[in-house]
């Protein structure tokens, strides 16, 4: 086993310290609306997202800063991130990427060990900005890196899922080995495409997000 994959599973762990747990960006409101009420209908909203939206713009955006980070192109890197914090549609998935991504740049200063690119010295970094540093740092291969950022993002929202509709977590299992047979192609496209390649065109994602804003009673913070 390589030291680069074990790097790679530290960063898709849900033990990582930056509260990715505490969101399920829009789909408590899904579940709420009756839109997410068993596991076809939860398994379909979240490979509709992961398809046409996660892996067609955030993993895009992923793979052009592990590629900056290699270059040491540090204006590169602030465009892109001011690019990706500008996309995000609704207060709260802007408020989650720049959060998270304050705990893990937090999380990788203090880690005494880790040596990065130039340990990012960005004082509101997203969340991809700083996971692709430890990345790159980490010298995890690109398609690996954005499979492990992608398959993270998928459990995530299964186990949003499991809490909110609710659903067993042997439901969870299946929905978890459905998303991750596309996810190595997800991967292999996203790390090949160019930057104007881009879309998140999600409506019903956003309305969500939005709306998940002033729900009335929630356990997540987006």
């Amino acid at each position: 086993m390589s030291p680069a994959l074990i790097r790679l599973l530290h960063l898709v762990s849900p033990t990582l310290p930056v509260g990715a747990y505490t969101y399920s960006q829009g789909l408590e409101w899904a579940v709420e609306t009756g839109t997410v009420k068993n596991e076809a209908t939860a398994l379909t909203w979240i490979m509709d997202c992961l398809q046409f939206g996660i892996a067609r713009f955030e993993a895009i955006y992923l793979a052009h800063m592990l590629a900056a980070w290699e270059k040491g192109d540090m204006a590169k890197l602030a465009k892109l991130d001011s690019e990706f914090i500008a996309s995000r549609e609704t207060t709260e998935l802007r408020a989650e990427t720049l959060q998270m991504g304050y705990s893990l740049a937090r999380l990788l200063t203090d880690l005494a060990s880790f040596s990065a690119p130039t340990k990012a010295d960005f004082s509101q970094p997203s969340f991809p900005l700083a996971w692709s540093c430890a990345a790159a740092a980490w010298a995890i291969p690109t398609s690996d890196a954005i499979g492990g950022y992608l398959w993270a993002w998928a459990e995530n929202q299964v186990m949003a899922a499991v809490k909110a509709v609710p659903l067993g977590q042997t439901t969870g299992q299946r929905m978890l080995l459905a998303l991750g047979q596309r996810i190595p192609a997800f991967a292999e496209d996203a790390a090949a495409s160019p930057l104007d390649a881009t879309h998140n065109y999600l409506p019903a994602f956003a309305i969500a997000s939005s709306r998940h804003e002033t729900q009335y009673t929630r356990l997540f913070r987006s």
